[in-house]
């Protein structure tokens, strides 16, 4: 479950907010009832409505990289939405994009491809490029090499290389915000834990091990 509260369908005024409701649970409580036909819980919906103001300009977010004014091919727009969702950990954003790329005709291979780019054959010179400048959006906190920009510049104009950075942090805070309200495909539990030790293993044990070598 999330960690904040979801709207019942029975507390919604807004109209947009009814309307994307109905869209994807039709006559369902997506509260008591959860579930969309692409198979995701949809409690991003459900959350996102506790806000109807924030949840238009979240909707209207996504109408804006899909647009047709866009000047940048959408398969190298989704490889950094994708490269995005993984870099921050989130396995919504990173599945929803892996299915969005194969809905582009992009190979298994390429998809399969995005958690280890830089040593995978499969793309090309451009693709390259884009993925690695998404890790300096995503990874650097937008830390971005002379050379990284050089390289985009032969292939893209000053209007793409700017929609492609606005869409690709657009669904890094998309990531960021899914995991930390444990939304939707992010609901899991954090997998660093400790590791318990052996039982009778007592803490002086511990600090009497023998340590490696520098």
């Amino acid at each position: 479950m999330p960690v904040l509260r979801q709207v019942p369908r029975a507390e919604v005024t807004n109209e947009t907010v009814l309307a994307y409701y109905n869209r994807l649970f039709g006559d369902r409580d997506p509260v008591a009832e959860p579930g969309t036909a692409t198979g995701t819980p949809g409690d991003w919906w459900t959350v996102y409505a506790l806000a109807p103001d924030i949840f238009k300009h979240a909707i209207d977010g996504f109408a804006v990289y899909r647009h047709p004014d866009r000047k940048i091919d959408p398969v190298l727009r989704e490889l950094g939405q994708t490269r995005a969702g993984w870099v921050k950990e989130s396995q919504f954003v990173y599945s929803q994009h892996c299915k969005s790329l194969r809905g582009l005709g992009v190979s298994e291979e390429k998809i399969a491809g995005i958690a280890s780019w830089q040593v995978a054959d499969c793309y090309n010179e451009q693709e390259r490029a884009v993925l690695a400048y998404a890790d300096c959006l995503s990874q650097a906190g937008g830390r971005v090499p002379d050379e990284v920009f050089a390289r985009l510049k032969s292939f893209w104009s000053d209007e793409q290389i700017f929609e492609f950075t606005y869409i690709t942090c657009l669904y890094d805070m998309h990531a960021v915000i899914t995991r930390a309200l444990r939304m939707e495909y992010d609901n899991r539990e954090d997998p660093i834990v400790e590791i318990a030790a052996p039982e009778g293993f007592s803490a002086a044990d511990f600090l009497s091990a023998p340590r490696p070598k520098e």
